[in-house]
């Protein structure tokens, strides 16, 4: 027996002997509760409930949870085949009610609590931090039930971990906070939000986290604000353009409180009135209003309440007459990418955004037809055409956030179908994480873009919204064209 192996057997024996106080009916029950994930899957749950840096920790905690569960249990097990400890000192009362049978090293129970809350810390450093306490008493408790040595459970830590940190080569975590790349510009403070006039998409998305609606979480904020609800069946163009009229008649201030199709339909209202426009994060997603650090409602009211602001691009899309067919504030697509953002939003919540990307991709390939299009008067043969309103990052088929919000660029992202084995060539780059460097996938920034031959196209894609095709597209940006509210976050902190 090694020095190593005799050291961890002398601190098992340590550990099955010791008598904590409380703990003989906690922690079995604690480890009890941790068995397939069941603990963290529940914790997933109630993060999901929360706001959005919370259901990106859960998204990403869940995701770490099944590479460190697949890495521990199907390969690290059977490679090493450490027997479980002998159980003669540890009480009966603490002993699993049905024994473990697989191999003891490493602990699969401590790689997957060490994952989930990497993973979650990853996206959330608070949420992170009051779950690791749970972490490390799941992780104990599996010497102290005497299931595993204390290596087993080190090793299972590290792995749990490691694997946290391998999500972040394919899905990079969102920056809590965006240290340049914004644009300051001056906007008016409102107190209480006097002068504001706020519409509400009621039928924007899941709403808003909380008992309370949209509407009364608003009145409460910003009590001397204007709010106009749009309720189901009603006009959301209507609602939009009465609210601008209003908003020109007091303090020159529009909000917004819906999902990215509204906030996209009030930016372009906004820009062409000349407004200011406060968005309040009321949708399923709310891209837009992460973008622009506006997470929550008290955010986007701070800003209000000390007039802070940013400049936003506007991005254009007009018919070969000149004539517009919309703006869109987010993401502008042709081709399978709508489907492909569905079916990964479906799975996403419960095995993390890059392996839900990929799952997709492949389902959508297998039904998808390729489009003949003519880009800036070359004809290409795709899967996909993907243009952000400003650079994205990562890259690949799963983009998250942008550093800059008036870069003056517009992010084009193709998937070539003319080369040869197309589709299973960009299946396997998206699998190995590698898609950047894929021969059939391009990515470049350019400042307008010129898409024709679309006869074969009956919709395109934008902020969440579609619209007929036209047979011919320009694609533009109007540069800081947006002023949006958006706090500062070196006033938040001294706030």
């Amino acid at each position: 027996m090694t020095r190593l192996s005799k050291l961890d057997h002398r601190w098992f024996d340590k550990v099955a002997s010791a008598r904590l106080p409380g703990a003989d009916r906690l922690l079995p029950a604690l480890s009890a509760s941790a068995n397939h994930g069941r603990l963290w899957f529940a914790t997933a749950a109630a993060l999901a409930a929360g706001g959005p840096a919370a259901r990106r920790a859960a998204r990403r905690g869940v995701g770490s949870l099944a590479l460190a569960s697949l890495t521990t249990n199907a390969v690290a097990k059977y490679a090493i085949r450490r027997r479980r400890p002998l159980t003669d000192l540890v009480p009966l009362r603490r002993l699993p009610a049905k024994a473990p049978w697989t191999p003891s090293f490493p602990s699969g129970h401590s790689a997957s609590a060490a994952a989930f809350v990497t993973g979650v810390a990853l996206e959330s450093p608070r949420y992170g931090a009051l779950l690791a306490p749970v972490a490390a008493a799941v992780a104990f408790s599996r010497v102290y039930v005497g299931a595993h040595y204390p290596g087993d459970v080190l090793a299972g830590c590290a792995l749990g971990m490691a694997a946290a940190a391998v999500t972040c080569h394919w899905w990079p975590p969102r920056p809590r906070y965006v240290r340049d790349g914004r644009t300051r510009a001056e906007a008016p403070a409102l107190t209480h939000g006097e002068g504001l006039v706020v519409v509400v998409n009621s039928g924007s998305g899941k709403g808003v986290p909380g008992r309370l609606s949209a509407e009364e979480r608003l009145r409460l904020l910003l009590p001397k604000a204007e709010i106009l609800v749009r309720e189901e069946g009603a006009d959301l163009d209507d609602v939009l353009d009465d609210a601008v009229m209003r908003a020109g008649q007091s303090a020159k201030v529009l909000g917004v409180c819906g999902g990215d199709g509204t906030v996209s339909a009030a930016a372009a209202r906004a820009a062409e009135a000349g407004l200011p426009l406060a968005v309040f994060p009321g949708g399923t997603l709310n891209h837009f209003a992460l973008d622009a650090d506006s997470d929550t409602f008290e955010d986007t009211t701070h800003a209000v309440h000390h007039g802070e602001a940013v400049r936003v691009d506007l991005a254009r899309v007009t018919d070969g007459e000149g004539r517009r067919v919309t703006d869109f504030v987010n993401t502008f697509s042709i081709g399978f990418y709508p489907e492909l953002v569905k079916r990964r939003e479906r799975w996403e919540g419960r095995i993390g955004k890059w392996p839900a990307a990929a799952v997709s991709l492949v389902g959508v390939l297998r039904d998808a037809s390729p489009l003949n299009v003519v880009l800036d008067g070359e004809p290409r043969c795709l899967w996909l055409l993907f243009v952000g309103n400003g650079r994205y990052l990562p890259d690949g088929l799963a983009p998250s956030h942008r550093p800059h919000l008036d870069d003056g660029l517009l992010d084009v992202r193709t998937v070539d179908a003319a080369a040869r084995l197309a589709r299973t060539r960009l299946v396997i780059s998206a699998l190995a994480g590698a898609l950047n460097r894929s021969r059939v996938f391009c990515a470049e920034r350019v400042r307008r873009l010129e898409v024709g031959g679309l006869a074969d196209v009956e919709l395109l894609a934008y902020d969440g919204e579609t619209a007929p095709a036209p047979d011919t597209l320009l694609l533009s940006k109007s540069r800081a064209a947006l002023t949006v509210y958006s706090p500062s976050r070196r006033s938040l902190w001294e706030g």
